[in-house]
């Protein structure tokens, strides 16, 4: 596929919305098969993400300047407006001319209708002489308003109102369309923070201690992370603070035996083998065998030599493993709320399926309790802010297995203690993504 940044952008949003794709998956897929250098592809990524992000609140400016609802429009043809209306509104320094001009192009490209790029090119030039007086979102409904505002569907915006109140959801989604940084750990077995700070600014990365978590590192700036020594070498690996935070509550230790039964793609689990010193045996599973090697791929990297990966579903009983482990985690399968910064298509996700998530993660949370030993730990987390799939578990398990018990840890930064043994971390809070966990112990005399 030959093409340039706004096509492989239009490419990958249409193929969201007519397949239901992944928009990092398809975006990357795209890129490599238009060529497109470094510069044009973070030029795809930011128009891609734009759009996503701001998709509600595009299609109300282009519903105010069209009389062809945006909903009755041609895949494309809307994907092209969408794109436009975002550079007009949003990249000050792409030309309005271009922006309209190059969205004309792409659907002389792509739609059979003779008289889409008629269409295109007069609501963008309305738009274009009306851009710095775009019309207002009623704020009369608190709901519609934020949900428009920052394009977010109502019923995510009412479950936000009704956890945080309005002040806190609307700081929450405002992160959720913002570039969150990129967060990198430090690999204690290869090196110390304040050589791996040396070695990635002499490269010339835009890197920072993290505020109040040890050994984390904050990169910004953008650049081909891969490219770095410090991660060819191992020194360091992505993971958000959120998820480290997880693995310091379960407190892993050298010598112990751990299960990281939804592993993929291992962050966890490379941050307990690292909390162990390399010492003692952990199990890190996934459902799926090509996430099985990322893991073994991420292992080698980081010179991980404890860590046996498996294929294994979480719901699926081993005996072999019964009463075996020191900690079982399992971060299970979500709906990925927390994370809506870094992946904004999940937002737009139907929510119907959800519903069925919680027998799921109820499932495996109940068949990995066998697998922890007497005096054991067993961790619980989730990247979602949803109480149903999160408080709601643990406490029905709970109910169920009286051997089990929560247990208070203190974490440092402005999470601190947490003597109920459960907490969520909110973007808007913590600066962490959205993330629960909660640590059980297991009663040594197994009553």
């Amino acid at each position: 596929m030959a093409g340039n940044a706004r096509e492989v952008a239009l490419l990958t949003l249409s193929a969201c919305n007519r397949q239901g794709a992944w928009s990092d998956l398809s975006l990357k897929k795209n890129i490599r098969a238009a060529g497109l250098d470094s510069r044009d592809a973070a030029l795809a990524t930011r128009l891609c993400f734009g759009v996503l992000q701001n998709r509600l609140l595009l299609d109300f400016y282009i519903g105010k300047f069209s009389t062809v609802k945006p909903e009755r429009m041609e895949n494309k043809v809307l994907n092209a407006l969408r794109l436009g209306a975002y550079q007009m509104a949003f990249l000050t320094r792409v030309p309005v001319s271009a922006a309209v001009n190059e969205s004309v192009d792409l659907v002389k490209r792509h739609s059979k209708n003779s008289r889409s790029p008629g269409l295109v090119n007069g609501i963008l030039r309305s738009m274009a002489r009306n851009i710095d007086r775009l019309p207002t979102i009623p704020e009369e409904d608190p709901v519609s308003y934020l949900s428009v505002r920052y394009s977010h569907p109502e019923w995510l915006v009412k479950a936000f109102l009704e956890a945080l109140g309005p002040v806190e959801t609307e700081r929450l989604l405002a992160l959720d369309n913002g570039e969150p940084p990129t967060v990198a750990q430090v690999n204690r077995l290869r090196g110390t923070s304040e050589e791996v700070l040396v070695s990635l600014r002499e490269e010339g990365a835009q890197v920072e201690p993290h505020p109040w978590l040890p050994d984390c590192l904050t990169l910004t700036g953008g650049g081909d992370l891969e490219n770095l020594t410090a991660f060819r070498e191992g020194r360091i690996y992505i993971q958000d603070a959120g998820a480290r935070l997880a693995v310091l509550a379960a407190d892993p230790k050298p010598g112990m035996s751990v299960l990281d039964a939804c592993a993929a793609p291992g962050g966890k689990s490379f941050a307990a083998a690292i909390a162990m010193g390399n010492q003692g045996k952990l199990i890190s599973c996934d459902i799926h065998a090509h996430k099985k090697s990322l893991i073994d791929a991420g292992a080698r990297r980081l010179g991980i030599t404890c860590l046996i990966s498996a294929v294994q579903d979480g719901k699926a009983h081993r005996v072999e493993w019964e009463e075996a482990f020191d900690l079982v985690m399992a971060d299970v399968p979500c709906s990925g709320l927390g994370i809506i910064r870094k992946k904004p298509d999940i937002r737009y996700k139907d929510p119907a399926p959800l519903a069925g998530l919680p027998a799921v993660q109820a499932a495996i949370l109940e068949n990995v309790s066998t697998y922890v030993k007497p005096g054991g730990v067993l961790l619980y987390c989730t990247c979602t802010l949803q109480i149903s799939e999160n408080e709601n578990i643990v406490t029905a398990f709970l109910d169920r297995h009286p051997e089990y018990t929560l247990e208070n840890f203190t974490l440092p930064g402005p999470v601190g203690e947490i003597p109920d043994g459960m907490v969520t971390l909110w973007p808007q809070r913590h600066g962490t993504d959205g993330f629960f966990f909660a640590k059980l112990r297991r009663r040594a005399d197994n009553v």
